[in-house]
C-alpha cells in the first residue's frame, strides 16, 4: 500500500521524496497559471525561464521554513503555514522579477493564479496524503476499541493522537454532564456513562482512556467509581497536561493505582517548613537505599542541603540511591555533594565517625527492618535492628553534637501485636528517654501507616497476581490499612522535623483507612475483570482469604492515648505520650541486650510484655518456651536469628 510505502522510507528519504515532488510541482503550476491565462498550452519555455528560476527557489525557502521536518501523515497547522508563507513570499518575487526584467507575455495575474495552483498542488496534495493514511488508520483492525472519559480540550486531542496511533481506535467520548450528550467531536459521538454496556457489546469497546487534566484527586475518584460497574479497564494517560499541550505521547497509558482510588488531594507544602532542618545543612539518611529513605534523599537534595550523605547496609541499594542522585544532581544542575557509606547503624563507632567527618547537623534515621512476617520470624534481628539501631545512632548523635534527629516510625507501633512494632516502639521510648536526659541534639519522632509502591505493599501485589489471572490474596474481609503516597510521606516527614522541639511525636494525618477486600475488587474490576464468587461463579478473577499473618493487626492506630494537638501544618499531628526515664530505659536495654546475644527468647517475651503500653505483644508471645536453640512460634518451628 502507498502508506506502508512511504513509512518504510526513513525521514531522510522521505524529506529527498519532497524536495523532489515540489520541484516539479511548482514550475508545473507555473506552467499551468500561464496556460490558463493564455487560454492555450503552447508555451515558449525558454521566453519564461527567469520565472520558472525563481519559481525554483521556493524549495529552499520550504526548507528554511521547516516544511520537510514534518512528516507528512502528522502534519498540522504549523506545515500549512510554512506553505503559505512559502508560496506567498514566491509569488511576491515573481511578480517584482516579471516586473523589473519585463518579461513578454507574462501578465500581472500570473502570480495570482500561480499562488492559487501552487498552494492547491503543494498543500492539497499533502494533506490528501494525510487523510487517506488516516482512514487507513481507522481501519486497523488490529487496533484496541477505545472511548475516551472527558469532552474538553484535551480529550479531543487525545483522540485526534489516538487515530495516528497505531495501538488505539477512539469509538466514543463520554461524560456526565447531559448538556453534552450528542455533540460530536472529532467525528465521534458523546455517551453518557451509562451507554458503556451498549458500546462493550455492540462495538467491543474494553477500554477507557480517563482525559480529565487538572482534575482534583477526588473528581477523579468519583469517576472512577462510576466507572467501576462496567467491564472495562479503565487506563489514565499519564501526563495529559502534556498531551493537552501537544508534547506528550499517547503511549504513556497506566493503569489505575491506589492514589486514584483514594481520591486524596496531596498539600502543598510550606517551604519555610520544608527547608528548615535541610537548606545549607549536612544531613545524613540512614537506610537511604529503602522505599523512604530514597524518596527523603530525592527530595531533600533538591532542597540544596550543605552535603547529603546516605547510609545503608545493602551494598545493591546504595549503589543504585547513589547512581541516581548524581544523576540527578548532573539533570537538575544542582551544587550539593553526595557521599555514599556503607554500614550499619548498629556500628556505633561508624555512626559517630561519619557524623562528625562529615559535620552532620540533622539525621533522618529510615534504617528499620519493616515487614512484619520476616521480623516475626527473625526476632532478635528485628530487635537488634529497629531498637538498639536507633539507639546506638542516637548516641552517635549525641557524641558528634548532631543538632536534629528524626526518627521515621510506624503505625505499627501502636498498641502492637508484633515484634517489628514492639521494635520501634521500643526505639521511639529510646528517643523519648534520651531527650528527657537533656543533651545538644532535639530528638523525635514521625509516625505514619503504608505507603504506596514501597516495598512490600499490597497495591503491586494486587496488580502482580490479577495480571497472573489470581487469586488475589486477602488476609481478612473486615482489615484495614492506612495508606499515603510516597512522596506526600516524605515531604511531611521534612516539614515535621522544621516543628520539633524535642521529644515530640509527630503523627501524620493518613486520611481513612481503607478496606483491603473493598481495595481489592475495585483494582480487579479496574482492571476490566468480573470479581469471581458465590454470586458471580463465571467471573475471573477469585478472591482467597488467607486470615491474618501472626503478628497481624485487623485495624492499625496512629495513637498511644486519645490526645493530639494541631501543629502549624494541618496534615501533622504533635501527640505526647507516656515513657519509661533513661534511667529505668537503659538497665533493661542492657537486659534485653544480653538477652538477644544469648538467644533467651523467654527474657526478651518478658521485657517486651512488661514495658509496651497496654502489653497487647502479651497475648501473642505468652506461649513462647525456649527449648535450646530453637524457638516455638505460633506452632512452627523457627531457628534463632543470628
Amino acid at each position: 500500500m502507498l502508506i506502508d510505502f512511504i513509512e518504510r522510507l526513513n525521514s531522510r528519504s522521505q524529506q529527498i521524496a519532497a524536495v523532489v515532488i515540489d520541484s516539479a510541482t511548482l514550475p508545473f503550476a507555473l506552467w499551468c497559471a500561464l496556460a490558463l491565462r493564455h487560454g492555450h498550452w503552447q508555451l515558449d519555455w525558454l521566453q519564461f525561464w527567469p520565472a520558472f528560476a525563481i519559481t525554483l527557489a521556493c524549495v529552499p525557502l520550504f526548507a528554511y521554513l521547516g516544511l520537510y521536518r514534518h512528516i507528512i501523515r502528522y502534519m498540522g497547522s504549523q506545515a500549512l503555514l510554512a506553505i503559505f508563507w512559502g508560496i506567498t513570499i514566491t509569488a511576491i518575487a515573481l511578480a517584482a522579477v516579471a516586473y523589473m526584467v519585463q518579461l513578454a507575455h507574462f501578465p500581472r495575474s500570473v502570480p495570482v493564479i500561480f499562488w492559487l495552483l501552487a498552494f492547491l498542488f503543494v498543500a492539497v496534495t499533502r494533506f490528501t496524503v494525510r487523510a487517506y493514511a488516516e482512514s487507513v488508520a481507522r481501519r486497523d483492525v488490529g487496533k484496541k476499541p477505545v472511548a475516551i472519559y472527558g469532552t474538553g480540550p484535551a480529550a479531543a486531542y487525545l483522540a485526534f493522537q489516538l487515530e495516528r496511533s497505531r495501538e488505539y481506535r477512539p469509538l466514543a467520548f463520554l461524560d456526565r454532564d447531559k448538556r453534552r450528550h450528542g455533540i460530536v467531536i472529532q467525528g465521534l459521538d458523546v455517551y453518557s456513562v451509562e451507554a458503556l454496556t451498549k458500546l462493550v457489546a455492540e462495538q467491543a469497546v474494553g477500554q477507557v482512556l480517563v482525559a480529565l487534566p487538572g482534575a482534583s484527586a477526588a473528581d477523579r475518584r468519583g469517576v472512577l467509581e462510576t466507572l467501576e460497574p462496567y467491564p472495562v479497564r479503565v487506563r489514565i494517560i499519564s501526563d495529559m497536561d502534556a498531551i493537552a499541550a501537544g508534547t506528550g505521547s499517547v503511549a504513556e497509558v497506566r493503569d489505575v493505582d491506589l492514589s486514584d482510588l483514594l481520591g486524596r488531594d496531596e498539600v502543598v507544602p510550606l517551604p519555610h517548613l520544608l527547608r528548615g532542618s535541610v537548606t545549607n545543612r549536612a544531613v545524613l539518611v540512614t537506610g537511604a537505599g529503602g522505599s523512604i529513605g530514597a524518596e527523603l534523599c530525592r527530595q531533600i537534595l533538591r532542597l540544596q542541603p550543605r552535603l547529603l550523605v546516605v547510609l545503608d547496609q545493602t551494598e545493591f541499594t546504595l549503589f543504585n540511591i547513589e547512581g541516581e542522585l548524581r544523576r540527578l544532581r548532573e539533570r537538575e544542575g544542582i551544587g550539593t555533594a553526595v557521599a555514599a557509606v556503607l554500614g550499619s547503624v548498629l556500628d556505633g563507632a561508624l555512626m559517630e565517625r561519619t557524623m562528625r567527618g562529615y559535620e552532620v547537623e540533622t539525621v533522618y534515621h529510615a534504617a528499620a527492618y519493616k515487614h512484619v512476617s520476616l521480623v516475626e520470624n527473625n526476632v532478635i534481628q528485628g530487635i537488634k535492628n529497629n531498637t538498639f539501631g536507633t539507639l546506638r545512632t542516637a548516641q552517635a548523635a549525641l557524641a558528634a553534637g548532631v543538632g536534629n534527629f528524626i526518627l521515621i516510625s510506624t503505625d505499627k507501633a501502636v498498641r502492637t501485636r508484633n515484634v517489628m512494632g514492639a521494635s520501634k516502639r521500643l526505639g521511639e521510648m529510646v528517643l523519648q528517654a534520651l531527650q528527657a536526659e537533656g543533651g545538644g541534639t532535639c530528638f523525635s519522632v514521625v509516625r505514619f501507616g503504608n505507603v504506596l509502591v514501597s516495598s512490600g505493599s499490597v497495591v503491586p501485589l494486587f496488580l502482580e497476581q490479577i495480571d497472573k489471572g489470581g487469586p488475589v490474596e486477602v488476609t481478612h474481609p473486615d482489615a484495614t490499612r492506612y495508606f499515603m503516597t510516597i512522596s506526600e510521606a516524605a515531604a511531611l516527614v521534612l516539614q515535621a522535623a522544621s516543628m520539633a522541639t524535642g521529644g515530640d511525636v509527630f503523627v501524620l494525618d493518613m486520611g481513612k483507612p481503607v478496606n483491603i477486600l473493598d481495595l481489592a475488587k475495585k483494582t480487579i474490576r479496574l482492571k476490566g475483570y468480573r470479581v469471581r464468587d458465590e454470586s458471580n461463579p463465571h467471573g475471573d478473577i477469585e478472591i482467597h482469604f488467607t486470615g491474618l499473618r501472626p503478628g497481624e493487626k485487623l485495624n492499625e492506630e496512629l495513637l498511644v492515648g486519645n490526645a493530639a494537638l494541631g501543629t502549624d501544618h494541618r496534615k501533622i499531628m504533635r501527640t505526647v505520650e507516656s515513657h519509661p526515664s533513661w534511667a529505668e530505659l537503659q538497665p533493661a536495654l542492657a537486659r534485653l541486650e544480653r538477652a538477644c546475644d544469648t538467644f533467651d527468647f523467654k527474657a526478651i517475651k518478658n521485657f517486651i510484655e512488661g514495658l509496651l503500653d497496654g502489653a497487647d505483644l502479651a497475648a501473642q508471645l505468652t506461649e513462647l518456651p525456649h527449648r535450646g536453640n530453637v524457638l516455638l512460634l505460633q506452632g512452627r518451628t523457627t531457628a534463632p536469628s543470628h
